[in-house]
């Protein structure tokens, strides 16, 4: 009882992170194993296959969105990253579960294929599915976002000029830029 106890602790301090696969990171996606614990845009049968991300623009500023999207999710670490490849690593909080996460960009297409495995066991509850939808819902508000601030034209760039004295003024405060939206 006391060494299944201890082994019990020992797990959840060391965690169940597993080995990283040698066939992961090389910059292509690898193939889903036959357990439901992995979604792949290759994928052909139902149980593994999800839609790729798409996107406009350039590449490099697709990555950099991607990138920034999927280093602000909570236990992540991006392991390795080329200009059309990104490997990231997401760690479970309670049992420190290690899943692989890669993207491969197809310029010609725009479109981004992935491939999201658990590392260890069979099941992981939908959980990598999930995550991509998640990681599809923030790249997507991400590259809708313009690059750069919208400027409000200024008086003689088809703004009204101040109204000569005594006439009534034009002034509108509903004119002022809006912040955050």
């Amino acid at each position: 009882m006391r060494n299944s106890c201890v082994c019990a602790v020992a797990a959840m301090v060391v965690g169940c992170s597993g080995t990283r696969p040698s066939h992961i990171g090389e910059g292509s996606l690898a193939p889903c194993p036959a357990t439901p614990n992995c979604v792949s845009t290759f994928s052909d049968d139902g149980a593994h296959a999800i839609k790729p991300l798409s996107y406009k623009g350039s590449m490099e500023e697709a990555m950099a969105a991607l990138a920034a999207v999927v280093d602000s999710m909570p236990r992540t670490e991006i392991v390795a990253q080329t200009v059309n490849y990104l490997y990231a690593e997401f760690t479970s909080r309670v049992w420190r579960f290690v899943d692989d996460v890669e993207f491969v960009f197809d310029d010609e297409q725009k479109i981004i294929h992935f491939r999201s495995a658990s590392r260890l066991g069979k099941s992981d509850f939908g959980v990598n599915r999930q995550r991509m939808e998640e990681v599809r819902k923030l790249f997507q508000e991400a590259v809708k976002k313009p690059s750069t601030p919208e400027i409000e034209p200024t008086a003689g760039e088809g703004q009204p000029s101040a109204a000569p004295s005594g006439a009534p003024s034009t002034s509108d405060d509903s004119l002022e830029p809006h912040s955050g939206e």
